[in-house]
């Protein structure tokens, strides 16, 4: 009789639904506090960037609003999105220091990364290349040259490896956001600015005159974006896992996908097509 009491006990407990289970780390502190803090990036069109009326927009904007959704559902609650602005070189610290809860912009998923956060499955794939004004016919002469490349990204570290591996002698400027490398750009400071291509699409389409603006169409990095998360917080990444598959599963992705990127070109890129099938993972 005690044997067959266990074993029923045992079955009962295995048998216990994933959203009975006592929440954890930063799913318990959204439960208390009923507010999610999404940190972004406010110059990064179109992934995160802050709109003219003031309200944070963009692709992976949308991403965090659905893993809010799930989030809801995992804590059986309402949760109020407090947006909060981050700068490449703080927005791992943001995460570490409790600052925000997760990470949503234009941030590439790496291995050295990860010894300081945890990443969600990737959002998107691009690569970095170089934008200049049309007028200074730069092409991929970039010797004696000032480039201008954001502090504290994969790309500034690609581009003096790229420089080191061609012998290409340049000055390689680095400035601390988004915006300050256009900015020099258009003050002709800087000859080249260095970025993620889809960065530099979303700022030239931003720009109050982006038929001056010309962009690079070789890429020498490849740069798999993810949403980062604290580290070891196993529950609440899986959260943001489950929302992220079921929108690329059930091609939910496609229309936000569309929404910032149909205007750039009519044709889905096919590192894309094939991060929906690689994304598609089953419940």
């Amino acid at each position: 009789m005690r044997g067959v009491l266990a074993t029923i006990l045992l079955i009962t407990c295995l048998a216990t639904p994933l959203s009975a289970q006592e929440l954890t780390g930063t799913l318990v502190q959204i439960k208390k506090n009923g507010v999610i803090r999404i940190g972004y990036r406010q110059d990064q069109p179109p992934m995160s960037y802050l709109e003219k009326d003031g309200v944070p927009a963009g692709y992976s904007v949308d991403i965090c609003k659905r893993i809010v959704t799930e989030v809801e559902k995992k804590i059986n609650g309402n949760v109020n999105i407090e947006y909060i602005p981050v700068t490449a070189a703080e927005r791992f610290t943001a995460l570490a220091d409790n600052k925000i809860d997760i990470l949503c912009g234009s941030t590439t998923k790496t291995l050295s990364r990860s010894q300081v956060v945890d990443f969600t499955q990737l959002t998107f794939v691009t690569g970095a290349t170089f934008m200049a004004l049309k007028d200074t016919r730069i092409m991929n002469n970039f010797a004696g040259k000032k480039i201008g490349v954001v502090k504290g990204t994969t790309t500034a570290d690609a581009l003096k490896q790229l420089f080191k591996e061609t012998g290409v002698v340049a000055d390689i400027v680095m400035l601390n956001t988004t915006n300050e490398g256009v900015k020099e750009l258009e003050e002709k400071k800087i000859d080249a600015f260095a970025a993620d291509q889809v960065v530099l699409i979303g700022q030239a389409l931003t720009a109050s005159n982006p038929e001056n603006f010309t962009i690079l169409p070789n890429l020498f990095t490849y740069e798999p974006f993810a949403l980062a998360v604290r580290k070891n917080d196993a529950d609440f990444r899986l959260v943001a896992d489950s929302a992220i598959s079921r929108l690329f599963r059930t091609k939910d992705i496609v229309p936000i996908y569309n929404k910032w990127f149909s205007k750039f070109s009519d044709k889905m890129p096919s590192a894309y097509q094939a991060l929906i099938q690689i994304n598609a993972i089953p419940e």
